[in-house]
């Protein structure tokens, strides 16, 4: 199965499922970042026929169609939604795997009778991938090569060859269907070999002494013509699906209260829970279906802040989820899987380990998530900043961030920031001194006590030329209270007028 347009047919699903609108009629092309500039990695057809080409740098695409829109390629989602396509294929076949970045192979080896045969099966699964919005290319062969070779140079989209009439089928066929890398096609072009079939009339010695050097497939056509033929065996490597950890219940006769339905879901968490850690991993996102004897089920779900293996804390939040259960008739069978895990190690327990009291700030989280809804609890994580009103971000709960951590010593920030400075009025013996009195709100306090400055440059990339750099002070007045204040700017520093003082944070 191959995906001539995967990249571009995913960007559009995924684009209509965001009900993000765009004009179909627009030239798009997806891009990638190189050490030369953006280069084209997949056009539309608008695109195409504008110019442009994968493979061609961005610049050089928009000096022929200035209407380009570049939009960032996925690599990465490219290849997880190729796997997922992988799998779902399995339902015509024992095994499948991902080829290269826009195909699948399936094995349907005695699997093809089930679906009335190659063709309605191949039938079958093009109707499947056009209701995915995917358009797909399929071709059925006796070995992976050849079906590889007749799914991207064959004029029928759905081309079947069996292992008599492979030879006639692979004949018409460029040299490119060999899978042959531009060096070696540019020589077999040399000397007048255009077609599978002009390849297999050479006499094989002669094939034999000029190709014996090269031992790569890709360079070899010799080695290349064997495995479409079939004489040759191609190592290939199935994709398996690892299904996700869970515990059930089977119950013999239906349970109707909440009281009963609780105990065994507690049972089926310690289960669940004794499992993973055998595989040393912790849940994060659990699901628990619940099936009635009228055929209906019912789903909860539950989404933790941190990898966890604490049954006690799973059961408290599911014992909140469960209020509103329906049981109708009776619930005969419930199921709980972890669909999101994470490594976990466990910890050793120490001797002298302090004795702790209150509540872990993950168990917080999952309580009010669990309580008030996702939507409605936020939290902050670190962002790449050094620059304290932009150090951190407000993520979902549970979200972790890669940002860089920066080493301050002795420069700790305060906890409690001002959502903006403030100004703050200055009284001092010289400009590029320490002040000795301010004041903010209509207060005047008198500086006792000061530690600093630390020194905090702009970020040239994301400010203004004419931003001035900071200098962060820690001062105490005379009541005691704690303050965090900067001069903004210097004298002299060409940016500006005399600095001005602002107060930007409190210390506890």
């Amino acid at each position: 199965m191959w995906f001539p347009t995967f990249a571009i047919d995913r960007w559009s699903r995924i684009t209509a499922q965001q009900g993000e609108e765009y004009d179909l009629r627009q030239p798009i092309v997806l891009v990638s970042d190189t050490a030369h500039g953006p280069v084209i990695d997949a056009v539309s057809r608008m695109a195409m026929s504008a110019g442009a080409q994968s493979g061609m740098r961005l610049a050089d695409a928009r000096m022929l169609a200035p209407e380009l829109v570049a939009i960032p390629f996925d690599h990465e989602g490219n290849q997880r939604t190729l796997g997922k396509l992988a799998l779902a294929t399995q339902r015509w076949g024992p095994w499948s795997m991902v080829d290269g970045y826009d195909g699948i192979l399936l094995d349907s080896s005695g699997s093809a009778h089930l679906f009335g045969g190659d063709g309605p099966m191949l039938t079958r699964i093009e109707t499947f991938f056009l209701r995915q919005g995917y358009q797909c290319r399929i071709a059925c062969a006796p070995n992976s090569g050849a079906a590889w070779a007749l799914s991207h140079y064959a004029e029928n989209r759905s081309a079947i060859a069996m292992p008599d009439d492979l030879p006639e089928a692979l004949a018409p066929l460029p040299v490119a269907a060999l899978r042959l890398n531009s060096e070696t096609r540019l020589l077999l072009a040399r000397l007048g070999l255009k077609t599978v079939g002009d390849l297999m009339e050479v006499p094989r010695e002669s094939l034999v002494r000029r190709f014996r050097n090269r031992r790569s497939a890709e360079a070899n056509p010799l080695v290349r013509l064997d495995q479409v033929l079939g004489r040759k065996h191609e190592p290939l490597v199935p994709l398996i699906e690892h299904p996700p950890f869970g515990a059930e219940r089977r119950l013999a006769e239906p349970i109707l209260h909440l009281e009963p339905l609780q105990h065994i879901v507690g049972d089926i968490t310690h289960d669940l829970m004794r499992i993973l850690e055998q595989a040393k991993h912790g849940v994060r996102r659990l699901s628990l279906r619940l099936w009635r004897v009228d055929g209906e089920d019912m789903y909860r779900t539950l989404e933790l802040a941190s990898p966890s293996r604490d049954p006690d804390h799973i059961i408290r939040l599911f014992a909140q989820r469960l209020n509103d259960v329906e049981a109708g008739f009776g619930i005969d069978q419930i199921r709980l899987t972890a669909i999101w895990t994470e490594p976990l190690d466990g910890a050793q327990d120490r001797l002298d380990k302090p004795d702790t009291s209150g509540t872990a700030l993950p168990v917080l989280i999952d309580r009010l998530v669990t309580r008030l809804g996702r939507d409605r609890v936020a939290q902050f994580v670190p962002r790449s900043s050094h620059w304290p009103e932009r150090s951190q971000r407000v993520a979902a709960p549970g979200e972790t961030s890669a940002a860089v951590q920066y080493d301050l010593g002795f420069n700790q920030r305060p906890l409690k920031l001002l959502a903006r400075a403030e100004p703050i009025s200055v009284i001092y013996a010289t400009p590029e001194g320490l002040p000795r009195r301010f004041r903010w709100r209509g207060g005047l306090h008198v500086i006792v006590k000061a530690e600093g400055p630390e020194r905090i440059a702009p970020e040239w990339w994301r400010q203004r030329a004419n931003a001035r750099l900071r200098d962060y002070y820690r001062i105490e007045d005379e009541a005691g209270r704690r303050y965090w204040i900067y001069r903004n700017g210097l004298i002299g520093d060409g940016r500006g007028g005399p600095p001005d003082w602002y107060l930007h944070g409190f210390f506890a």
